[in-house]
């Protein structure tokens, strides 16, 4: 279990990692070497895993984004998962319950490229059916 504390400088963390830990304490209101303190035991337990990269908005509204439902045969599941880690448009994949067993979500530069992109899910082997959306905003994203 997270601490209040620590729960608030994830928060932050995840509106910007690139943060400095000067910039972080003054916004928690405790010293630097707390905040660094904090952060390498968030690294050690595992909580903290890596740092990532956030686009700019400029640059992310000339994608054209889409969540893509799949139903996969189970026994092939793994084998879709591979395929799917191996396209660098595939930004995030989650196994779900419910009518579909995965959601996959992408971006594409283009709508032709975005339709070429779910050709290639579709026929993958072990991909059953599709159901994809086009995603037109996005409302909240922390």
């Amino acid at each position: 279990m997270l601490s209040n504390a620590e729960q608030a400088l994830l928060s932050l963390l995840r509106a910007n990692a690139r943060a400095s830990t000067a910039e972080l304490a003054r916004k928690l209101g405790v010293s630097r070497t707390t905040v660094q303190s904090r952060i390498e035991r968030l690294e050690q337990r595992g909580i903290i895993t890596g740092y990532g990269v956030r686009l700019s908005p400029d640059y992310e509204q000339g994608l054209v984004k889409a969540h893509v439902l799949l139903t996969v045969t189970p026994k092939l599941a793994d084998k879709v998962v591979r395929a799917l880690q191996a396209l660098p448009p595939v930004r995030t994949l989650h196994s779900v319950s419910g009518n579909f067993d995965m959601i996959v979500i992408v971006d594409a530069p283009s709508i032709r490229d975005l339709d070429a992109l779910l050709d290639q899910i579709g026929a993958m082997d072990g991909v059953e059916r599709t159901s994809s959306s086009i995603i037109l905003s996005t409302r909240i994203d922390r």
